[in-house]
């Protein structure tokens, strides 16, 4: 069984951890996550969760509100969208369903505010097996985009697809 539960200061350790694993680094190469301070922050527009598979942290997820985010990352958004960020911690856990479980976790809450239309994600122009995998839970294609410089290509899952 795998739930979300919010991230805490409790997580540090474990965070920083999986920021050194190769297959976390080759999703996102660039970002600081700076845990010390951002784990004890918590704003309105963001939910930080570490995803469990019977009570074992396997997995972390962002949902932000681009609209409100306070570093606009992701520039010009309507109201009404959320965005995420999910990654396994560790590669023992890959290819064993447990992202796609995460990720239709993830999709659930953001949909259960009835204001949402969409779901937006940013992977890697590179991560082609990423691009599958949310092909593969009905995101679809917007735009290749530059974000901090870095190629990426930006999915939405609308609402009526979800």
């Amino acid at each position: 069984m795998i739930k979300l539960r919010p991230a805490t200061l409790h997580d540090l350790e474990l965070l920083k951890f999986w920021d050194t694993q190769q297959h976390v680094i080759d999703c996102d190469p660039d970002d600081d996550w700076n845990w010390e301070i951002e784990l004890g922050r918590n704003p309105e527009w963001r939910e930080q969760l570490v995803a469990e598979l019977n009570g074992e942290p396997i997995g972390f997820v962002q949902i932000i509100d681009p609209y409100h985010e306070e570093t606009h990352y992701w520039g010009d958004v309507e109201q009404g969208k959320r965005a995420i960020d999910i990654w396994i911690g560790e590669e023992k856990n890959l290819s064993k369903g447990y992202g796609t479980t995460i990720m239709k976790l993830a999709i659930d809450r953001c949909f259960s505010h009835p204001n949402i239309s969409g779901i937006l994600i940013d992977p890697l122009k590179t991560n082609t097996k990423a691009h599958q995998f949310y092909k593969r839970l009905g995101f679809e294609f917007v735009e290749e985009r530059a974000f901090n410089e870095t190629a990426c290509y930006v999915y939405e899952l609308s609402r009526k697809r979800a």
